[in-house]
């Protein structure tokens, strides 16, 4: 091609360089993808350190009963959370695709269903709340049962998003390994 200054190659004015600019659309769409799912993970990271931070709180009895209430039962196996997201960190270097199809299936184990056993879990004291107004368990002056199923809609929206974006570099790490593999 031209140098600077130099003289140019036969046949060309220098323009024909702009294909070769472009970066194929699968891993732009990887880069933005584990963009996105690092935002995912670092949000479900500060609900996991909240969860956490209450539990200590509670045992180690640091503020009196009515300030924080005892951990639900389903945030004990929710503390396992913070595998997945690991898993799923350490996928990114070097585009592992094992380590991200675990993320997604312990995700599934370790995140989603103990969300959903904490809906049910607390869904008696949420309606006994409703009906009657009475709550018996209380986190800085508000209603546990409120703030953990404020906690259990933003985690299972976060978990949600985050297997839909794992889902979608799933694709586009296959897309780039197929193509490699037709060279």
């Amino acid at each position: 091609m031209a140098s600077r200054g130099g003289p140019r190659a036969a046949g060309t004015d220098g323009s024909d360089f702009q294909h070769r600019e472009r970066v194929a659309s699968h891993y732009q769409m990887s880069v933005t993808l584990k963009s996105e799912i690092k935002k995912l993970i670092y949000t479900h990271v500060v609900i996991w350190l909240l969860l956490l931070a209450q539990m200590v709180v509670a045992h180690l009895k640091l503020l009196p009963h009515d300030q924080v209430a005892m951990p639900y039962q389903w945030e004990y196996p929710y503390l396992l959370s913070i595998l997945p997201s690991l898993l799923g960190l350490l996928s990114f270097p070097r585009n592992n695709i094992s380590y991200l199809v675990l993320s997604m299936i312990s995700t599934g184990l370790f995140s989603i269903a103990p969300l959903i056993y904490g809906a049910m879990e607390m869904f008696p004291m949420a309606q006994q709340l409703y009906r009657h107004g009475k709550a018996y368990r209380f986190i800085f002056g508000f209603s546990a049962v409120s703030v953990m199923y404020l906690v259990v809609v933003v985690a299972a929206q976060v978990h949600g998003w985050q297997l839909y974006y794992s889902k979608k570099l799933l694709d586009s790490w296959f897309t780039s390994t197929q193509e490699k593999k037709k060279k």
